[in-house]
């Protein structure tokens, strides 16, 4: 479903040069729930937005459902966003000056038939857990609730590719618990996640996971020894 070969990402600063992301190759099967570690400033949410064709790689190439999405027109991958592609940011970044129904629906807004555009939207605020604050304004709404508003917006075009940039960073131990297992949820319905994280402790959530480190995908470990106990856990902690 997604394929990375030799992808680099590199950045001009002054004289010099920065490659966030550097060689990467990556493969997401369909109805995979990846997940991929490393700390800040590894490269991780610049892989991801190039994998939203929010970035273009510098080299290298990414091919989505077949299709290699560095040789597309802006108006082509906005196209491919919008039927394939869900993108939940790190932040919830919904607009302040509309209810979150109406963020949830911003997406659909090329649409023509608006009565089903709400009714979607309504029932996706239901499948997140926060119906009862469709006519409420972010700035009301609790980390959590936000979190959970920006996950439906992601989801109203029915993507058949999640793709979120540390879910939980903002959110206390009990919503973040909240939150995995919505994606553990959508991801059983057969949407293909992928997502990163600095938190060791979200590995038993996925089937595959990666760690990178200085721009490169460093290590593949297989989630099923990550439910053997916090051991392996705590040592994956302790990588660079």
């Amino acid at each position: 479903m997604i394929v990375v070969n030799g992808v680099t990402k590199a950045f001009s600063t002054g004289s010099s040069e920065v490659r966030a992301v550097d060689n990467v190759d990556l493969r997401v099967q369909q109805g995979e729930f990846v997940l991929i570690l490393g700390r800040s400033g590894s490269g991780k949410s610049t892989l991801l937005g190039m994998l939203a064709g929010l970035l273009r790689p510098t080299t290298g190439t990414i091919r989505i459902k077949g299709r290699d999405i560095s040789t597309l027109s802006d108006d082509k991958m906005a196209e491919l966003r919008s039927q394939d592609i869900g993108f939940v940011f790190q932040f919830s970044g919904l607009i302040s000056t509309v209810t979150a129904l109406e963020n949830v629906m911003i997406p659909t807004l090329f649409s023509a038939d608006g009565a089903v555009n709400r009714a979607k939207a309504l029932e996706l605020l239901g499948q997140v857990g926060v119906a009862e604050r469709a006519d409420a304004y972010p700035q009301t709404l609790s980390s959590g609730e936000m979190k959970r508003v920006s996950i439906a917006r992601a989801l109203v075009n029915r993507p058949s590719i999640l793709i979120a940039d540390e879910p939980t960073g903002d959110l206390d131990v009990d919503t973040e618990s909240e939150i995995m297992a919505l994606f553990r949820q959508l991801n059983s319905e057969g949407i293909t996640i992928v997502m990163v994280t600095h938190n060791p402790d979200l590995i038993p959530c996925a089937t595959k996971i990666y760690r990178m480190s200085h721009g490169r995908m460093v290590e593949n470990l297989d989630s099923t020894l990550c439910l053997k106990g916090p051991k392996i856990r705590d040592e994956y902690k302790d990588q660079p």
